[in-house]
């Protein structure tokens, strides 16, 4: 790509869109606002890190991929100490917030860019650029007490107003997808719109295949190893057919497959597309962006909320309360105990993902760029 003479502007608007590279669900998410950017006649970069850099070059071969500073969290093995050690590493997020703001800065007058959108990344926005933030946790939950997710929140609030707008995934009316993450007590005072549920997939007649079963390994590690060990110990017990993936996209890493059970390090999303529709259940993490899949869908499912990770483990106990999704803790997993679990469990169908919130947030934001 041929970077614009500076002071000459293209002649289409020219985004960019730079997702979180915490797992890979921020990335996913951003495909159904990249492709109605794309619909809407604008240019986009994409602006990423890590594993997404990989998953949204095979999404969008034909568009300008640009690497963004990645954001380098441990994480524990241990659930009682996962929030803990995510507290003490603030002061090295603070620096990398602040690094990824010098980045844009660099950016901007580098490509000539109108305006950005952002999938949680607090340190992507401009003082003369148009900045959309998109976040689906308004509130936090630290798993620390209340008073901690209080300051939390309020810290959240203080990122989050620095942008010309919030973008939350989820629907207007509550509980939506996320509950009180989405739909807080306390509001913010910046504008806030509800896009919807975004998810890159699309429902079709592919049938169904009893004892059919999808895994999807995601997640930061070392948990995203742990919960696949797990899952290799038990799958050669199912008297069934399954396809796990392992959620590296990029890998070289590769685990035989067998008749019955097919492996794969990634999936490009029409084919993952189709494996949750040929699933009679999919089996994974409590991830927003799963949940959103899953709801636009009308997929049974089995989650695991990843030990210790707060947003992960409220969403978990709002699916139990809602009745739309199994959940168990991994401690407590077994694949054949889950699936039986599972088979008892009264399901009842989300909300389903309307696409003309987001098509309605994107016109209103470009519009204003003209």
């Amino acid at each position: 790509m041929e970077q614009t003479e500076k002071g000459k502007k293209p002649q289409k608007l020219r985004i960019l869109v730079t997702p979180l590279n915490w797992g890979l669900g921020h990335a996913t998410r951003c495909i159904p606002v990249i492709r109605e950017l794309l619909a809407q006649g604008c240019e986009v970069i994409i602006g990423s890190s890590g594993p997404s850099v990989v998953l949204l070059k095979k999404e969008f071969p034909g568009l300008h991929h640009i690497e963004a500073p990645a954001y380098t969290v441990r994480y524990s093995r241990r659930k009682w100490f996962f929030s803990l050690k995510l507290l003490l590493q603030f002061p090295k997020l603070k620096k990398q917030v602040t690094k990824e703001n010098e980045w844009l800065q660099e950016i901007v007058d580098r490509y000539s860019i109108d305006a950005v959108i952002s999938d949680n990344r607090f340190g992507v926005y401009h003082r003369k650029v148009p900045s959309v933030i998109m976040t689906h946790q308004l509130a936090i939950k630290t798993g620390l007490g209340t008073v901690a997710n209080y300051f939390a929140q309020k810290k959240n609030y203080d990122y989050l107003s620095k942008f010309f707008t919030c973008w939350v995934p989820d629907f207007p009316d509550k509980p939506g997808l996320a509950g009180t993450l989405s739909h807080p007590q306390k509001k913010p005072s910046f504008p806030v719109i509800y896009i919807g549920s975004l998810t890159r997939f699309v429902k079709s007649e592919t049938a169904e295949i009893k004892k059919h079963l999808l895994i999807i390994l995601s997640g930061p590690e070392p948990q995203r190893t742990i919960f696949e060990n797990k899952i290799l110990d038990d799958i050669h017990r199912y008297n069934g057919t399954a396809t796990i993936v392992r959620g590296l996209p990029g890998s070289a890493s590769l685990i035989p497959s067998s008749n019955s059970i097919q492996v794969f390090n990634h999936l490009p999303a029409e084919e993952l597309n189709e494996e949750m529709l040929k699933a009679e259940y999919i089996i994974s993490r409590t991830g927003y962006t799963t949940i959103m899949d899953i709801a636009a869908l009308g997929k049974k499912s089995i989650l695991i909320p990843t030990p210790g990770q707060s947003e992960q483990e409220y969403l978990g106990r709002l699916c139990i309360e809602e009745q739309t999704a199994f959940i168990i803790a991994q401690n407590k997993f077994s694949l054949l105990s889950a699936i039986e679990a599972a088979s008892q469990f009264a399901y009842k169908p989300m909300p389903t993902a309307d696409h003309t919130l987001l098509m309605t947030a994107v016109q209103h934001f470009l519009s204003a760029l003209r």
